[in-house]
Formats: structure tokens, C-alpha cells, sequence
């Protein structure tokens, strides 16, 4: 594994990004409420330029008119087509109860059920299909650092 250092910690501050080249790589750091995350600025879905999005949270609801914005500044969306993914683990997330496609009756036979975060679990959201490509982040003194 090879180290990167890739800011000073007053460089990224809380709700900030920067994206960077590594090897070859375009990668976003973020700082979300003082934890540093460094993720692929690729999107899994269309190959937008991910880390580009809008940060958000999440909607979620009990009942019609009742709801709580949660997860603010931890959800990037990507500015391509809007897909949305959790920065701390890459993975997307949707409310398969509030999105109007057509269903098609499915079966598992081997796999693992993926759930990262109780609270959007509980709260009725699944993992979607994608997740993007994250790497190891550590603050080293004042310097942020992307492990590869």
C-alpha cells in the first residue's frame, strides 16, 4: 500500500471536498463532520464525475407529512443523473416504498445482505445496486493522507 498525503487537515474543512489525481485516479476527499473519506470520482451508475455533486441528506417519513432530513452532508449526488451515494462507505442508497418503476418478482440464491447503516435501514431505505470505489483515509499530525 502506498501512502499519498494529499492536503493539510485546514485544507478540507468540515462539509468540504477536494478532489485529487492518485495514480491515475481522480478521487474526492471529503470532511464530513470531521472524519475523512476519500472515494472514486467515478460514478458506478453513468461515469459522471461523482464527487462534483451536490452533498445532501436523506428524506425519510413515518407518515404523509411527517418527515425528517437525515444524514446531512453525508449523501454526494452525482451531477450527472442525480444517483446517490453515502461518502463514509460508497454505497447507494434508495426507498424502494417511494420509487415508482415496475416490480418483477426476483429470487437470492447465494449473496450477502448489506446493512452498513441501521439508521437508513430501519428507517425503510435498501442498498441499492451500486457502490463506489473507496479508499483508506488517515490524519497523520496536519496532513491528510489517502492510503492506495
Amino acid at each position: 500500500m502506498t501512502k499519498y498525503v494529499v492536503a493539510t487537515v485546514d485544507e478540507i474543512a468540515p462539509g468540504q471536498r477536494k478532489v485529487v489525481e492518485i495514480a491515475n485516479r481522480s478521487i474526492g476527499v471529503f470532511n464530513v463532520k470531521g472524519n475523512y473519506y476519500a472515494i472514486r470520482n467515478l460514478c458506478p451508475h453513468g461515469g459522471g464525475p461523482m464527487c462534483e455533486g451536490v452533498t445532501s441528506g436523506l428524506v425519510r417519513s413515518d407518515k404523509p407529512g411527517n418527515y425528517d432530513y437525515v444524514m446531512r452532508g453525508e449523501i454526494i449526488r452525482c451531477p450527472w443523473h442525480g444517483w446517490e451515494f453515502e461518502i463514509a462507505t460508497g454505497q447507494s442508497w434508495f426507498d424502494p416504498a417511494k420509487t415508482k418503476v415496475k416490480a418483477y418478482q426476483t429470487g437470492v440464491e447465494s449473496g450477502e445482505t448489506l446493512a452498513k447503516n441501521p439508521e437508513l435501514s430501519a428507517a425503510g431505505f435498501q442498498p441499492g445496486p451500486y457502490s463506489g470505489e473507496m479508499y483508506d483515509v488517515e490524519v497523520d499530525r496536519d496532513y491528510v493522507i489517502v492510503n492506495i
